[in-house]
């Protein structure tokens, strides 16, 4: 949520894929209709090798957690910060993403890791990842992008830790900071937003 660098971690543009005029005379090639989780575990289920080769793909999906819908369903249920120093901060997350007034503080120069705990329900959810954009006195100071992974649905709660980040330390960096964090799924699905203010003082909270 912080770094002690200041700096800017995102990626430069893409490259940009060369296009060839006789692209443009190419055909689409139809895909067929795409099938809810349900329904591909339920499809060929008297053949023994596609069963065992969709249980080899699909891991130990639960048949009860999974609905007859296309979307996955991710749900966050708490945002911690791991540190050394101190004992875990667990931060629940509020239903519309927005945590009154100061969510959290961190101590300056502290090592630190954000641990999320999810729960992925209806369909796998598929190149999940975490973005992070910090402001202070309405300059961008941080953004950064992360991925956490590919997720079958289960009822029991899946945790992610990030790496280990450094938070700035000085006097400089001492103050109230904004902060804009999105969980994004390969289909640009957003599946949680949290708009939040924290602190970095010389101490823990």
């Amino acid at each position: 949520m912080a770094s002690g660098d200041h700096k800017d971690k995102e990626e430069g543009n893409p490259e940009t894929k060369a296009t060839h005029p006789e692209d443009s005379d190419d055909e689409a090639i139809p895909l067929g209709p795409q099938c809810t989780l349900k329904e591909q575990l339920e499809k060929d289920k008297d053949d023994e090798s596609l069963r065992k080769w969709k249980e080899q793909l699909l891991g130990s999906v639960d048949i009860n957690n999974i609905g007859e819908t296309l979307d996955s369903e991710v749900k966050f249920l708490s945002v911690s910060i791991v540190s050394a120093d101190r004992p875990d901060i667990v931060l629940p997350i509020p239903d519309n993403g927005k945590p009154p007034g100061l969510w959290f503080t961190l101590k300056e120069g502290s090592h630190y890791r954000l641990k999320f705990s999810f729960q992925v329900s209806n369909n796998i959810v598929s190149g999940l990842q975490y973005t992070n954009t910090v402001w202070k006195t309405g300059v961008k100071v941080y953004s950064t992008k992360d991925m956490i992974g590919t997720f079958s649905p289960q009822p029991e709660p899946y945790t992610h830790e990030m790496p280990e980040e450094t938070a700035p330390s000085g006097f400089m960096a001492r103050g109230s900071y904004t902060a804009k964090s999105k969980f994004l799924d390969d289909d640009q699905k957003c599946h949680l937003e949290i708009n939040y203010t924290f602190d970095i003082r010389k101490d823990w909270a």
